[in-house]
């Protein structure tokens, strides 16, 4: 566990390291602090289930920019096979490497829990739904990087990186605009491999196992991919 979180401190200050980190976070801050204004005041309303809704579509954009170097980076300098070669299991390195990059975006989530408060001290809001909200979003955030971190594993580029997880994150988003032209099995396939499926039950306060097994079981999934693919790349 030291191992894992010596990683996760290293990718940590990575980004901290760089001044893309700092602009990033007052950028994606800033989007989201208009949004909420614009939200709340045309709704009218004491929720933030519109607010998530934007957050959600907007992580689809930030998400690549934060896994796009976490091994491709590491490959271009040339500093992956001396990080393998050292007594550091693989999947340790992958586990930091991706606590790192969740506890970045974690910081994001908590510079947004304003928007509770502010909704708080003026209404009575769901509280239920607004921290299942956040949780639906914090679990689609980490889903993002698992898909990410496995993409970035697989060049050492990390704009091809950065495309390649746009690519992903986009059909999922939107797969549902193609459930029309699918049926049977394949329509179910589709609408459950579809984001907007499972963030909106969080959004509005229903918290089911099926959601919390699509995100979860898709982070064992590209975590274990992760691992394989770089363990190939060592054998190669």
């Amino acid at each position: 566990m030291n191992k894992i979180w010596a990683i996760a401190r290293k990718e940590l200050a990575a980004y901290f390291q760089s001044p893309v980190a700092y602009i990033l976070l007052i950028v994606t801050v800033s989007v989201f602090n208009i949004f909420f204004y614009v939200i709340i005041d045309n709704n009218q309303e004491a929720t933030l289930r519109d607010v998530f809704k934007v957050m959600e579509f907007l992580f689809v954009f930030i998400v690549p920019l934060l896994t796009m170097k976490t091994f491709a980076e590491e490959k271009a300098a040339g500093t992956m096979e001396f990080l393998m070669t050292t007594p550091i299991r693989n999947s340790a390195i992958v586990l930091g490497k991706y606590l790192g990059s969740i506890i970045f975006f974690t910081l994001i989530i908590l510079l947004t829990s304003i928007y509770y408060v502010i909704v708080e001290f003026f209404a009575a809001p769901d509280r239920a739904a607004t921290l299942t909200g956040y949780l639906g979003i914090w679990l689609e955030g980490a889903m993002f990087i698992a898909i990410g971190l496995f993409i970035s594993s697989l060049t050492r580029s990390q704009i091809v990186a950065a495309i390649c997880s746009y690519i992903i994150l986009f059909l999922l988003y939107f797969s549902l605009n193609f459930i029309q032209y699918t049926q049977g099995a394949a329509e179910a396939i589709v609408r459950y491999a579809a984001t907007l499926s499972h963030a909106e039950n969080f959004a509005v306060g229903l918290l089911t196992t099926a959601d919390l097994a699509y995100y979860l079981s898709t982070i064992l999934f590209c975590l274990v991919l992760t691992r394989i693919s770089i363990e190939n790349r060592l054998w190669r």
